[in-house]
């Protein structure tokens, strides 16, 4: 796993030391001397993480982190502090800075090595998530990275796990200043809790009685109610070897006893607004798929998703021997209701109409806005005979109530023809199928509309 780590520092001994030990896990190293040096390579998208000097002269380096977590374009880079300041103080600050870890010189080998890797797969995973979410913006959603940096990452919900009395009651009450808290103490119930109860961070003991931590850790990311879900593992400090153990199978960030108050919140802070901003990346990723398969109109799918998913539907016809029905459905005299009752009325019948359609047929019926008033349904495992029932329900189901328009001011006829076939042939293109149903409902319209023909393969 390899990722472009940026050294920034104004002592070129402690650049080289970096570079050396970042060099020999085969990661690709840039340095900067200085905090503008280091906002302008982040800025042009250069670097996957920031190893942050704090003592710089001519911008320190909390200052830079501030304007690097302010920055919609770089606030998604993960930044340690790596500095010879070790006071609860200085690394409260870096964390309220937006630092996601504040590393005491010197630093331990194994300790930066697992940090890195850690925050290289984070970066990778929103990486993947922004690249996707970026056709979001193109069709008009809104990007989340000004939410995220206004985002305070209070009021999150927050599962605790931990048996020991004292420890937890401390914890929560601490916790609950900012979020909400539930605790279990039991970890056997632990992951049923979790999975159940839509949490932003869980916070694991390491140091539970007669229960690995860590392997609930890898259960949570192992389940897909809870694989996203920030973890912050506590631990005492002889235990710090399994903590890194921990930061390799998934756990997001950790806290030695005895805690600091400040820096609890912060790092629950951190965690939560993370998950929150990776969450509506997510939710953009699929609002995007959805509108690219869906009529924003109707609800409907869309002509592109029937093309493609027809063609899937014919062979897994064929490929199990069974019929395919397939209908195109065309509202009468639509161009008329367009002209008479305005184009926000024919909208109104386009929705109702889908509506109505949605009714008619089953869940694994295949619904689609063909283009402009005609609609094509695809039946799998349904017979002509069968078929043409649902045709015949669909039309009545049309012609037997009016049509609302214009906020339910006023009421109107709406009549469809349907042209209606089946795949029953191996092999055969969904194109004939198609053009077989089109020709079947060109008879219906020539024939006085307001009805059902079927063309048999």
């Amino acid at each position: 796993m390899s990722a472009r780590i940026l050294v920034v520092d104004d002592v070129p001994a402690n650049v080289k030391l970096l570079e050396a030990r970042l060099s020999a896990e085969y990661f690709d190293v840039m340095t900067a001397a200085n905090g503008t040096e280091a906002l302008a390579i982040s800025r042009r998208a250069e670097c996957d993480i920031i190893l942050l000097d704090v003592m710089m002269p001519d911008m320190d380096g909390f200052e830079v982190c501030r304007r690097l977590k302010t920055d919609p374009a770089t606030h998604h880079i993960p930044v340690v502090m790596v500095t010879a300041l070790d006071s609860p103080a200085d690394r409260n600050r870096g964390l309220e800075a937006g630092a996601d870890d504040f590393l005491t010189k010197p630093v331990s080998d194994v300790v930066l090595i697992a940090r890195v890797r850690s925050l290289t797969r984070l970066k990778m995973m929103t990486d993947e998530l922004r690249m996707r979410a970026i056709t979001s913006l193109e069709i008009g959603m809104q990007a989340p990275e000004r939410s995220a940096i206004a985002d305070s990452g209070k009021g999150g919900r927050i599962l605790l796990v931990d048996d020991r009395q004292s420890s937890y009651e401390r914890l929560a009450t601490i916790l609950a200043a900012e979020h909400t808290i539930d605790v279990e103490p039991n970890p056997t119930e632990a992951l049923f809790h979790a999975a159940e109860g839509n949490y932003d961070l869980l916070i694991v003991s390491l140091d539970l009685n007669n229960f690995d931590g860590l392997r609930l850790c890898s259960q949570a990311r192992s389940l897909e109610r809870t694989r996203h879900v920030p973890i912050l593992a506590i631990a005492d400090p002889e235990n710090s070897t399994r903590l890194l153990r921990g930061l390799e199978i998934g756990v997001n960030d950790y806290l030695l006893r005895p805690i600091d108050k400040t820096e609890l919140l912060a790092r629950a802070r951190t965690q939560i607004r993370r998950r929150r901003y990776t969450d509506h990346l997510r939710d953009n990723v699929q609002n995007s798929i959805e509108m690219a398969i869906t009529d924003a109109l109707t609800g409907l799918h869309n002509r592109r998703y029937m093309e493609s998913h027809l063609a899937t539907l014919a062979e897994q016809a064929a490929t199990r021997g069974k019929p395919l029905a397939l209908m195109i459905l065309d509202i009468d005299y639509f161009k008329s209701i367009n002209d008479n009752y305005g184009h926000d009325a024919g909208d109104d019948v386009l929705r109702e109409f889908a509506v109505r359609v949605r009714k008619s047929i089953r869940g694994i019926d295949l619904a689609c806005r063909y283009g402009g008033e005609e609609f094509v349904i695809v039946m799998p495992e349904t017979d002509l005979h069968v078929a043409g029932m649902v045709a015949e329900r669909l039309r009545r189901s049309i012609a037997g109530e009016p049509f609302a328009i214009h906020k339910g001011a006023k009421r109107i006829e709406v009549t469809i023809s349907i042209g209606l076939t089946t795949l029953e042939r191996k092999g055969e293109a969904v194109a004939d199928v198609l053009k077989r149903a089109d020709t079947a409902l060109y008879r219906a319209k020539h024939d006085g509309r307001n009805r059902v023909v079927s063309h048999a393969a």
